[in-house]
């Protein structure tokens, strides 16, 4: 039974760990430009599997910024993935051990949160071991071919290929901007507020880490307030 459950996270999470790859490479071509070794984009992609977080760390490193600015611009970009993991928490049978509690949390993406919320009764953590064994390695070794990749191509090319990584944060952006009135607005407000911070007098000396760091719980702090998600709404998203 285990077997079969473990072939069922696989199979879901190969189509996850191929999107994966490609966006990776793109993250590696960013990581080359921040100075990062294959195997040290390895290791960075392998213990942060996100693409927000790691863009935000590896332009961080880029920018020299220091290990407290890396680690909050990380911790801030990374916040939903504690919401995530413990929406997960209500799911799992109370006897599921800690330890699968604490490794499922570890490899909680949006992904491989949707594929997992999606099945009906308890979570087997077989099934998630079986998503991320695919999707997170696949994840790791794209950022080391893009680091690779980023050495021997033509700096033009590598121009090129680290343009594909702002379509990626379109393409998750601009969806739900479309559906969303107030997603949309918070969005401009963001473009507007971070390019207005690099013009003005006292924000403008911060370093880009500290002004995303800053925007992010301010802006995110305001819409919740003025705009907060109906009950209803969340519930239908349970």
């Amino acid at each position: 039974m285990k077997n079969k459950v473990f072939l069922e996270g696989m199979r879901d999470g190969l189509p996850i760990g191929l999107g994966y790859f490609a966006v990776a490479f793109s993250l590696g071509i960013v990581a080359r430009n921040a100075g990062l070794t294959p195997i040290q984009g390895f290791i960075a992609s392998f213990f942060c599997v996100a693409s927000a977080g790691e863009y935000a760390l590896f332009t961080s490193i880029q920018a020299a910024a220091s290990f407290l600015e890396i680690a909050l611009i990380t911790l801030v970009v990374n916040a939903r993935y504690l919401l995530m993991s413990t929406a997960l928490t209500q799911r799992f049978d109370p006897k599921t051990p800690l330890i699968h509690r604490f490794f499922i949390g570890f490899g909680v993406t949006d992904e491989i949160f949707g594929i997992t919320i999606a099945r009906p009764g308890y979570i087997n953590p077989v099934y998630n071991y079986g998503a991320i064994f695919v999707a997170i390695p696949l994840w790791s070794i794209g950022t080391s071919l893009g680091i690779i990749a980023g050495n021997f191509l033509p700096a033009r090319v590598v121009s090129a290929l680290s343009v594909a990584l702002y379509g990626m944060f379109l393409a998750i952006i601009v969806p739900p901007a479309k559906k969303n009135l107030v997603i949309m607005i918070s969005v401009l407000i963001s473009f507007a507020a971070s390019y207005a911070c690099t013009k003005l007098p006292l924000v403008s000396n911060l370093s880009g880490g500290t002004r995303t760091i800053i925007l992010t719980v301010l802006i995110s702090t305001i819409v919740a307030l003025i705009k907060p998600i109906p009950e209803s709404e969340e519930e239908e998203n349970k």
